[in-house]
Parts: C-alpha cells; sequence; structure tokens
C-alpha cells in the first residue's frame, strides 16, 4: 500500500497524528527527503535527513514511554530497521532508494503512527 505524496512537496493534512511537535517533525522528514531528491549527490543532505530521523524517532519513541503506549516495543523496532537503512546509505542516493524512503515515511505515518493517535497524552 502507498500514499500519495504531492510533488513538488506540500504537507498534506491527511497525514497529521494531532500532535501539533510530532506533525511538525513529519513536515520536516518529508522536506528532507525532498532535499535529497533534489540533491542526490550533496552528502550534507543526506547526513541532514538522517540525523532528523534520528531526532524524530527518538523524540516519538520518548513520547510513547512517557505514556506507557503498549505498541512501543514494535513501533520501536520498526524505526530502528528504517534508521539502519538510512544509515547505511551513501551519495549519491539513486530514484529507487528516495522513492523507497518517500513511501516508507508516508506509510508508517498512515498506518504505524496512526494507531498511537489518541494515546499519546
Amino acid at each position: 500500500m502507498s500514499f500519495e505524496i504531492p510533488e513538488p512537496y506540500v504537507w498534506d493534512e491527511s497525514f497529521k497524528v494531532f500532535y501539533d511537535n510530532l506533525d511538525d517533525e513529519h513536515k520536516g522528514l518529508f522536506k528532507g527527503i525532498f532535499a535529497v531528491a533534489a540533491k542526490p549527490s550533496d552528502g550534507n543532505a543526506l547526513s541532514t535527513l538522517v540525523t532528523a530521523v534520528d531526532d524524530h524517532f527518538k523524540y516519538e519513541e520518548g513520547e510513547m514511554q512517557k505514556n506507557k503506549y503498549a505498541d512501543y516495543p514494535s513501533h520501536k523496532k520498526i524505526h530502528d530497521e528504517f534508521l539502519g537503512k538510512l544509515r547505511g546509505l551513501k551519495a549519491p542516493v539513486d530514484d529507487k532508494t528516495v522513492h523507497f524512503a518517500k513511501n516508507w515515511l508516508g506509510q508508517h505515518i498512515k498506518t504505524i503512527d496512526f494507531q498511537y493517535k489518541g494515546k499519546l497524552g
């Protein structure tokens, strides 16, 4: 299953999880992926994306732990797998990998993150 991500990128309200900080971070992750897509040979864009994803996952997981979110362990495992893939990338990043990252993020938000709506305080 994939979800349409507008190009050029604009935030789509259908991705809202209704926690302002998390929605803002999700916007930043999409922007980071599109920055890599725009400059696939730019190692700084890739590094910035990896840092943003890592920071976001840590924050989101912290919110889950703080609120005793029952699906935290499985959610964290999914995060760890994706972050591991990102950390293994080197510039230039090919179109197939950018497409994978866009689809992964869209699907993750709408299927996995949506499960915590209303459960994080």
